[in-house]
């Protein structure tokens, strides 16, 4: 249409300035010259008008169809974004409802773990009343021959029933706290009898997990817990860190332990965050797990579970081991630190520190005992004067954790070297968590042998300075007692 259009435009043109030439020619008596210059600019004219009508009319066609083409493409952009809000929605619901599956089935895999060692232990319990009922039973008097049929089986009187049937007897021989923790740490148990003891420890969750606070200073606020781990033996006696470590590593079961600890303190870390988020977790773990690959996937897939609390869990490892890790330890290291987890820094020695070198890897704490912070031959053995070191470790994100304070004193002396952070005996001394699911057999009488130094409660107060809730049990499998305060 466009085309035909055009063409009658173009003969209607010419016709016009043939018309003009003849009647020029005709009635004015111009030459056929003139006449025909005459009829070549009219159709020059026409042209020229024609194109210039065509261009204007064109241009405001295009320009309306740019205008539509900008309101279409910001309602097209105005769309992709409802969409876009409306996808990140969806993909937050579906992250929130993976993260409470994974958190609940954790928690479920735990409940039954416990459950598991419950049983273990009701099954020993039973079976060691059942050799009490039968050596009383082989202990007891025949009956007389003359006695009637009817009465081969009369009733025991309290007078005559064998006193090891009873268990209150039993319970009243274990040794007194200072004794349990003299026989722990006596160095007559044999490298195998200790290793026995930490393996049925272990394959029995007999685990308890002892905590510690940080505070702030000077507001000595609580910042931080320490998870501590004690072993108890088949006769609820108290095994240390130092006691145990070491035969654990030996006999492989270091893992297997560091599995356990990160359970309960991820356990122990969301119900502290129910009232206080800012509350945070360090949990030991031996350099020998970064170095195991099946126990170290084993961590790694739990800790990938539970990413969401990385921001306030931090993983602790010794100086010496941290010093000495392998490509393998490094390379899990690495692994740890994309995911989110901090490390910490512990068993200082010395001074002698590379904070951009720990901050690289992930470090973001050091804790340091005072009395090598304060000691004064420290300025001489060390890169920096330790007045200085906060300040050195906070230009790398890294916070120092004065460890180990024991008076008013130290801490006065402390805060003039700029320390944050403090932990030791004069705030709160480790204390125990009630074990989960402890049973009135051992798991009671196990606390109340491992009391505090100061004659305090045996189970741990949560709450702590910083008014951060107490721990509930829930059950058998429960983490933790209701705090009991001092007296």
């Amino acid at each position: 249409m466009i085309r035909i259009s055009t063409i009658f435009i173009a003969i209607c043109m010419v016709l016009v300035a043939a018309s003009l030439g003849l009647v020029l020619h005709a009635v004015a008596g111009f030459s056929g010259t003139e006449s025909a210059i005459v009829a070549l600019t009219a159709l020059t004219f026409l042209i020229l008008y024609n194109a210039v009508s065509m261009r204007l009319r064109d241009r405001s066609d295009v320009g309306g169809q740019i205008a539509d083409l900008s309101r279409g493409t910001a309602d097209l952009a105005r769309q992709v974004a409802e969409f876009g809000r409306r996808l990140a929605a969806v993909e937050g619901r579906v992250v929130s409802a993976n993260s409470a599956s994974s958190d609940r089935i954790q928690a479920v895999l735990g409940e039954i773990n416990e459950l598991g060692g419950l049983v273990k232990q009701l099954a020993i319990s039973v079976a060691s009343h059942e050799d009490l009922l039968a050596s009383g039973a082989a202990a007891a008097p025949p009956a007389p021959s003359d006695r009637p049929h009817s009465e081969e089986q009369p009733a025991i009187t309290p007078e005559q029933a064998p006193p090891t049937v009873r268990p209150a007897p039993v319970a009243a021989a274990k040794p007194a706290p200072s004794a349990v923790a003299a026989e722990a740490a006596s160095p007559s148990r044999s490298q195998p009898q200790l290793l026995a003891a930490v393996k049925n420890a272990v394959e029995e969750s007999r685990l308890d997990i002892y905590l510690q606070p940080m505070v702030t200073l000077p507001q000595r606020k609580v910042r931080f817990y320490e998870a501590v781990t004690r072993l108890r033996d088949d006769k609820d006696q108290i095994l240390t860190a130092d006691d145990f470590i070491a035969t654990a590593e030996a006999g492989g079961l270091i893992g297997k332990i560091d599995h356990m600890v990160m359970l309960r303190c991820i356990q122990v870390l969301r119900r502290l965050m129910v009232r206080n988020k800012d509350v945070g977790v360090f949990c030991n773990v031996s350099a020998a797990t970064l170095g195991n690959p099946a126990n170290f996937a084993q961590c790694l897939d739990f800790l990938e579970a539970n990413r969401a609390l990385a921001p306030s869990f931090v993983l602790e490892f010794k100086q010496a081991a941290f010093r000495h890790l392998g490509p393998i330890e490094i390379e899990n290291l690495a692994a740890l630190s994309q995911r989110g987890y901090r490390f910490s820094i512990d068993h200082v020695t010395d001074l002698r520190i590379e904070p951009r070198d720990l901050a690289d890897r992930g470090v973001r704490f050091i804790k340091v005992p005072a009395a090598l912070l304060l000691d004064p031959k420290q300025s001489s053995t060390s890169d920096i004067h330790p007045s200085d070191l906060s300040d050195l470790l906070g230009r790398f994100g890294i916070d120092l954790i004065a460890e180990k304070i024991e008076g008013e004193r130290a801490v006065v002396d402390l805060l003039d070297y700029d320390v944050r952070f403090g932990q030791g005996f004069l705030f709160a001394p480790p204390r125990p968590l009630r074990p989960e699911g402890a049973s009135a057999t051992g798991g009671a009488t196990a606390n109340k042998e491992s009391g505090t130094p100061n004659g305090s409660s045996s189970t741990v107060p949560i709450a702590g300075p910083a008014a951060e809730p107490p721990m509930r049990a829930t059950g058998n499998a429960a983490l933790a007692r209701r705090a009991a305060g001092p007296g």
